[in-house]
């Protein structure tokens, strides 16, 4: 695992994009702040880049470095939370432009996975994370679902848990407000 890391540490650093096991499925990642490397995922996915899509942060502290303002809530639903849980936030910060939604708003989950979480820690940046398939077809269930076409269209792909075969849960997906709304989008 440790050399994985470190060879996708170079690529994220180095504006490219991976192929990584992430708390749910598989995903295509890249530097969260880099707007070119945000865009070559858009491409990737042939996916319209007004749909925006989430990031991964090892840590809930480091939170307010991507938002204007936290909402209070926040902190007892990543606490109390018992699977992964993407939130969508308002007022985003300090992130690609083109990789927030129209509102300005952003989805980030706190991965507790062993590998995307030293992975976050280690590279001190979010990381985007979109399912690894090209939008409208099927979100891989392990690697081996995953498409060639995705395969070849990134620059560095992961060797840890590629042999699993368990079909993970998707995380539950809410949407806050400043004003303390909370839209519950998938349970």
């Amino acid at each position: 695992m440790n050399e994985d890391i470190a060879k996708a540490l170079e690529v994220l650093h180095n504006g490219g994009l991976i192929l990584y096991p992430t708390d749910t499925i598989w995903g295509i990642g890249c530097d969260a702040t880099n707007p070119e490397a945000v865009s070559r995922i858009y491409k990737l996915k042939q996916r319209e880049d007004s749909k925006s899509m989430l990031v991964l942060l090892d840590n809930e502290a480091k939170l307010n470095s991507y938002m204007n303002q936290v909402p209070d809530m926040t902190w007892d639903l990543i606490e109390f939370t018992t699977k992964p849980l993407t939130i969508i936030y308002p007022d985003a910060k300090n992130l690609a432009p083109n990789l927030l939604a129209e509102d300005k708003t952003i989805g980030i989950r706190i991965t507790k996975e062993e590998f995307s979480s030293k992975l976050c820690q280690r590279f001190k940046k979010p990381i985007v994370s979109t399912s690894a398939n090209i939008s409208g077809q099927p979100s891989p269930s392990c690697f081996d679902d995953i498409s060639d076409e995705v395969k070849n269209g990134v620059d560095y792909i992961v060797n840890y848990r590629q042999e699993e075969t368990a079909n993970p849960a998707p995380s539950s997906i809410m949407k806050l407000g400043l004003g303390g709304e909370i839209n519950i989008i998938r349970e």
